[in-house]
C-alpha cells in the first residue's frame, strides 16, 4: 500500500534500491545532497547535480525537466552517509517562473525498481520560493525511512546548500544554474502537464486547493523537524508533528514563504470550509489573529496547523534574532582586535574612542535585533491568546473550560498535548506540544536528575513523586481523547511506590487491571502484551487479520512502567525491548517512568530502549531541541492545576463510557 505523505511525516523503507519519480509541470533543476550523521553536507563532492550526476549508489538528470526519474541504491552510499535530500530548484536566467508559488505544486514519488510506488508527496505551501528540499532518505538505528520535508528557500538553490553547511554553496549554486542553462539551450520544449489519467493525485490536489494552492496565512515561517528531535542526549528532538514528536517545523532563519500542512490528496469528502478570516487590518498594523487561520479540512485540523505555524514562527525569529546577536558580538570583536593589534591606537584616546564607537555599533545592533524579536513575540502572543480558548480538549491545557464540558469522544483526534514548549528570550509565551496519533514513539517520564534549576534542587524522592503525577495526568489525557473501547492502560509498579500518584486511576475503574506488583505482576503483563504482539504481527503478515480469536481487545494498548528496572529479570527486559521496538506497529504503546541511571548495571545493552522513547521531564528543563535551527526548548509537563476536580470529572465519564462495552 502507497504511503500519501504530508510535511514532516516518515515512512519506513523495505528497500534499498529504489527510484524518486519527480512531476513538476515545469522544468525544473533536481539535485540531491549527502549528509553525515548531523545532516550537514561536507562538501561539494557529497552533491550529485546535472553538472555531475552520479555519485556512489545516486544517480541524478543532467538537465532540467519537468519530469525526472533519480536512482538510488542506499547499499552503495558510504556508511559516513546518514541522509540523502532530493531537492527541486527552478532555473534562473532562462524566461521561466521565479517561485514554486505560480507553478503547480511538484508531486515526488518513491518508487521500487518494478514502479511500485512506496511513498508519495505533494510539496503544497510554497509561495516565494525556488528551491525546496522535497523529501529526505534517512539512516534511523540502522534502517532507513523516507520523510516528507517541503522545506522552501527564497534564497534559491545558494541558500539552501548553505543552511546545509556547505561553505562553498554560492559558487556551487551558479555552477550548477550554468549547466542547466546550457543544457535547456540543448533541449526540446518541456512536454505539456499531465494529464488525469497519467497523474490523478496532482490534478486532485489542484482541485482540493483552487487557485491558490492553499496558500497559509504566515508569511514568514519556515523550520523543520522535523519532527521533534529524537533520542534523549543530550537535547531530543521535539515532536510536532509529526509525529514527532516529530515534527515539519522551523525552518533556518533567512528561509521564508507560506507553509500548508494540509493534505491535498484527500479523494473522499466535501471540499474544507474555507477558514475563518481576520477582519482587513489598518495600514501598517499586522493582521489581527484569528482562531483556525490556516488550511485543514477541519477546525481541528486548521488549529493544528496553526499551532505548528506558530512554533515554526518562533523558531524562525528567534534564529533571527540569535545570529543578529552573534553577528553583533563577532564584528565587535573583530573591530576591538583591530584597535588592540595597532600599537598607535592601543593607547591614549584614539584606542578609548575606538573600544567605545565598537561598543556602540554592537548595543544598536542588539538593539534592533531585539525590536524586531519583541514585535514578533506580541503578534504570536496576540495569537496565541485567540488561539488557546479555542483548542479541542485533546490540544488544550487542563485548566482551560472546554474540559468542563468533556464528553467521551467518537473518534481518536489528529494529535495530543503533552505539554508547553518555550525558549529563553520568548518567556512567557509557550507553544502547545502537540504530538500525532497514534504513538508512533514510546514516553519516557524521566524521573531522574534533570538540568533545569527546579530540577536540580529537588531531591530524588521529590523527583519520582513528580515523574509519576505527570505520567498520571498523560495517561488520563490519552484515555479521554481516545473512544472509550478504544484504548486500554496496564500498569506496571512492581514495589507499589506510585500507587498515591495511580489512585485516581484506580479509583475510577478506568485501567484494565489494579497495577500489576511483584516479579509475577512484571512476568504476567509483559507475557500477555508480547503474545499479544506476536498474534497481530502473524495475522497481519498471514492477511488473516479477521481470524483473530473471538472478543480480542482490538484497542490500542498503552502499558507503563514505574520503577524499572525493580522487579525486572533478564527475560523481562528483553520482553520490554521488544515490545517498544515491535509494539507501536501493531498498537501496543510503551510509557516509562524511571531514572536511567537505576538501570546503568545493564550497561548499553538498554541504550537502543532509551534513544527510541521520547524523553520528558517532571520539571521544566530544556532539553528538547528542534532539528532545523538546533534550539534547545524548554519542555513544560501539562499538569493538573492543585485542587481541580477536572481529573477525577474526566476519568468518571471515561469509566462510565467503557463500562457500556
Amino acid at each position: 500500500m502507497t504511503a500519501e505523505l504530508v510535511r514532516g511525516q516518515n515512512h519506513p523503507l523495505s528497500q534499498v534500491r529504489l527510484e524518486i519519480r519527480v512531476s513538476a509541470g515545469r522544468p525544473v533543476t533536481a539535485a540531491a545532497t549527502l549528509g553525515d550523521e548531523s545532516g550537514r553536507v561536507p562538501g561539494v563532492e557529497w552533491v550529485a547535480h546535472p553538472g555531475v550526476p552520479t555519485l556512489p549508489g545516486l544517480e541524478v538528470s543532467r538537465q532540467a525537466a519537468a519530469d525526472h526519474r533519480l536512482a538510488v541504491d542506499l547499499d552503495a552510499v558510504s556508511a559516513s552517509v546518514h541522509r540523502v535530500s532530493v531537492l527541486l530548484a527552478l532555473p534562473t536566467g532562462v524566461g521561466g517562473p521565479a517561485s514554486f508559488g505560480s507553478v503547480a505544486a511538484p508531486f515526488v514519488a518513491v518508487t521500487g525498481l518494478d514502479g511500485t510506488e512506496v511513498a508519495t508527496y505533494t510539496i503544497t505551501g510554497l509561495d516565494a520560493e525556488s528551491a525546496v528540499v522535497a523529501l529526505e532518505l534517512y539512516r534511523r538505528q540502522g534502517a532507513w525511512k523516507v520523510r516528507a520535508v517541503g522545506q522552501g528557500y527564497a534564497g534559491g538553490l545558494a541558500e539552501l546548500l548553505a543552511d546545509q553547511g556547505l561553505s562553498q554553496a554560492h559558487q556551487l549554486a551558479a555552477g550548477i544554474n550554468d549547466a542547466v542553462v546550457q543544457g535547456l539551450a540543448r533541449s526540446v520544449p518541456a512536454p505539456p502537464p499531465r494529464t488525469a489519467d497519467g497523474d490523478r493525485s496532482r490534478q486532485a490536489a489542484a482541485s482540493a486547493l483552487g487557485p491558490d494552492q492553499g496558500a497559509s496565512p504566515y508569511g514568514t515561517q519556515n523550520p523543520q523537524g522535523a519532527g521533534y528531535p529524537a533520542g534523549a542526549a543530550p537535547a531530543d528532538p521535539a515532536p510536532h508533528p509529526p509525529s514527532p514528536g516529530t515534527p515539519a517545523a522551523p525552518a533556518p532563519a533567512g528561509a521564508g514563504g507560506p507553509i500548508d500542512y494540509s493534505h491535498p490528496r484527500r479523494s473522499t469528502g466535501a471540499p474544507p470550509p474555507p477558514p475563518p478570516t481576520a477582519p482587513p487590518a489598518r495600514p501598517g498594523q499586522p493582521a489581527t489573529p484569528v482562531a483556525g487561520d490556516a488550511t485543514g479540512w477541519s477546525m481541528e485540523e486548521r488549529l493544528y496547523n496553526q499551532v505548528w505555524g506558530m512554533f515554526e514562527d518562533l523558531a524562525r525569529t528567534m534564529a533571527a534574532y540569535r545570529s543578529a546577536v552573534d553577528f553583533a558580538e563577532t564584528r565587535m570583536e573583530k573591530e576591538l582586535d583591530q584597535v588592540l593589534s595597532d600599537p598607535r591606537s592601543r593607547m591614549g584616546g584614539q584606542g578609548d574612542a575606538a573600544r567605545e564607537a565598537a561598543q556602540a555599533r554592537h548595543l544598536q545592533l542588539v538593539d534592533q535585533a531585539r525590536e524586531a524579536l519583541d514585535r514578533d513575540l506580541v503578534q504570536l502572543g496576540a495569537e496565541a491568546d485567540v488561539v488557546e480558548p479555542a483548542l479541542p480538549a485533546a490540544y488544550a491545557r487542563w485548566d482551560n473550560p472546554v474540559w468542563h464540558a468533556y464528553r467521551v469522544p467518537m473518534e481518536m483526534p489528529m494529535a495530543v498535548r503533552l505539554g508547553d514548549l518555550r525558549l529563553p528570550e520568548s518567556d512567557p509565551l509557550s507553544i502547545p506540544m502537540l504530538v500525532r496519533l497514534p504513538l508512533e514513539r514510546g514516553l519516557w517520564i524521566d524521573s531522574g536528575r534533570v538540568g533545569s534549576s527546579e530540577g536540580a534542587f529537588a531531591d530524588s524522592h521529590d523527583l519520582r513523586r513528580l515523574a509519576m503525577e505527570s505520567a498520571v495526568a498523560h495517561m488520563a489525557r490519552l484515555l479521554a481523547v481516545h473512544p472509550a473501547d478504544e484504548f486500554t492502560v496496564h500498569v506496571i509498579d512492581p514495589a507499589g511506590s506510585g500507587a498515591r500518584a495511580l489512585e485516581p486511576l484506580v479509583r475510577s475503574g478506568v485501567l484494565a487491571a489494579p497495577p500489576a506488583a511483584g516479579a509475577a505482576g512484571v512476568a504476567q503483563v509483559l507475557g500477555r502484551l508480547t503474545e499479544r504482539v506476536d498474534l497481530v504481527q502473524m495475522a497481519v503478515r498471514g492477511g488473516m487479520t479477521d481470524s483473530l480469536p473471538p472478543g480480542f481487545d482490538t484497542a490500542h494498548q498503552l502499558l507503563v512502567v514505574n520503577d524499572f528496572p525493580h522487579g525486572f529479570d533478564d527475560r523481562a527486559v528483553n520482553q520490554l525491548r521488544y515490545l517498544a521496538d515491535e509494539g507501536p506497529g501493531v498498537g501496543v504503546h510503551l510509557m516509562m517512568v524511571a531514572d536511567r541511571e537505576d538501570a546503568d548495571g545493564y550497561g548499553p545493552l538498554l541504550d537502543p530502549l532509551w534513544r527510541g522513547l521520547l524523553r520528558l521531564t517532571p520539571v521544566p528543563d530544556d532539553h528538547l531541541a528542534d532539528p532545523w535551527v538546533g534550539h534547545a526548548w524548554t519542555y513544560e509537563p501539562s499538569l493538573v492545576p492543585p485542587g481541580s476536580q477536572v481529573l477525577q470529572q474526566v476519568l468518571t465519564q471515561v469509566a462510565q463510557a467503557r463500562a457500556k462495552y
